[in-house]
């Protein structure tokens, strides 16, 4: 089943102000009929889109994409059936209407309009009316209303194309929306839950409210698509002979040093490879073999700088660094904030994007026997 829309584009919108049609103003970035195009275009149930325009909008209608453009009528009705008309030559079988003043309408209502017309002729979003209603005459109350079965009408109204096609042929115009025009003809129209958010812009203040949705919107679909990445590494280096440790860059004096091809640098090493891992990239012996004479005795700053410069060049930027040092022997509490600086300067990052801390093994195994130094880290990535 193919199901076409058609967005109603042609008005003036002259209560909403401006010195353009509220259709054409910017909000979020983009136009309001943009912004309802798009919700249209990105469904993944429409194939094919009508925008129905004043005949002087081409201008503001030219950049938007994956439309067909449609010269509308005086009023909505006789818009609506343009529309119609201009799809009978790759006839539908189904067809969504909206008021391109609509940019909120989401994923839901739409798929729940068109799901409801698997075993109707018609269908329309409604939200039930919950509030008291009056009649008023002159600033005054008058009397009351019975909500019990009101409705707020909204769209898209979806209808099988040949149906309402029909119903708009016969109608003899001024009705106020499909619906209307669809009962006329006696066709029966479902209603599915609408939603709050699917406002129409009507009024100056409804611009701003419309904007600060749709700004959430995006900022939560960015955040869906936002590639995050968490790489692990570990290093272990034993003691030799020496006067001090070099340890996430800080040179503490102790009674051994740590045996390595380069200056030994578990702490960094463990992190350098947490960066390389979450980039799927390897490790460092891959990068800087140890087998390389250029690499005996060099400091591991250049390493996790490479590393560093890696990930901002896949797009990444390095969001929190987590270092924990395995150790007896030298204690690492009163240097493990030289530590955090040290590597917050190499790395570019505040001092509150970088933890070290230090464990015991409880004198188990080859650290519990202070026969060397291991050290675990994590890295966490975030797509630019």
């Amino acid at each position: 089943m193919t199901t076409a829309a058609i967005i109603v584009a042609a008005g003036r919108g002259t209560r909403a102000g401006g010195e353009v049609p509220k259709q054409w103003r910017q909000i979020a970035g983009n136009s309001v009929a943009a912004h309802t195009v798009q919700a249209f275009r990105a469904h993944p149930e429409v194939s094919q889109i009508i925008l129905v325009i004043h005949p002087d909008d081409h201008g503001f209608a030219a950049p938007i994409e994956g439309v067909t453009l449609v010269h509308g009528g005086a009023t909505r009705d006789t818009s609506v059936f343009a529309g119609l008309q201009t799809l009978q030559s790759n006839a539908p079988d189904r067809v969504l209407i909206h008021d391109v003043a609509r940019p909120l309408v989401s994923d839901k209502v739409i798929h729940d309009v068109i799901s409801a017309l698997d075993h109707a002729p018609g269908a329309a979003p409604a939200l039930q009316v919950t509030d008291a209603l009056w009649r008023g005459t002159d600033g005054k109350v008058t009397g009351t209303q019975d909500r019990a079965g009101l409705f707020r009408a909204q769209t898209p109204q979806g209808f099988q194309y040949a149906d309402i096609l029909a119903a708009h042929t016969a109608h003899t115009g001024g009705a106020a929306d499909d619906v209307e025009v669809a009962r006329a003809a006696g066709l029966d129209v479902t209603i599915v839950d609408g939603d709050e958010q699917n406002l129409k812009i009507t009024a100056p203040g409804d611009f701003a409210r419309a904007e600060r949705l749709l700004m959430q919107r995006q900022d939560k679909n960015k955040e869906s698509r936002m590639d995050i990445r968490v790489g692990s590494g570990y290093d272990v280096h034993a003691f030799t002979d020496g006067d001090h440790v070099i340890l996430c860059g800080v040179k503490i004096p102790h009674e051994r040093k740590l045996k390595g091809h380069s200056d030994a640098d578990v702490g960094m090493h463990a992190l350098t490879d947490a960066i390389y891992g979450a980039l799927a990239d390897g490790d460092i012996g891959q990068h800087f073999p140890p087998s390389d004479p250029q690499w005996k005795g060099a400091a591991s700053d250049i390493f996790l700088r490479h590393a560093v410069a890696l990930s901002g060049e896949r797009g990444y930027r390095i969001s929190n660094v987590d270092v924990t040092l395995i150790c007896e022997q030298p204690k690492i509490g009163p240097h493990a904030l030289a530590m955090r600086e040290a590597l917050s300067d190499i790395m570019g990052l505040a001092v509150d994007q970088v933890s070290v801390k230090a464990t015991t093994s409880e004198r188990l195994g080859f650290t519990g026997r202070s026969e060397g130094i291991a050290s675990m880290a994590t890295a966490t990535l975030i797509g630019a």
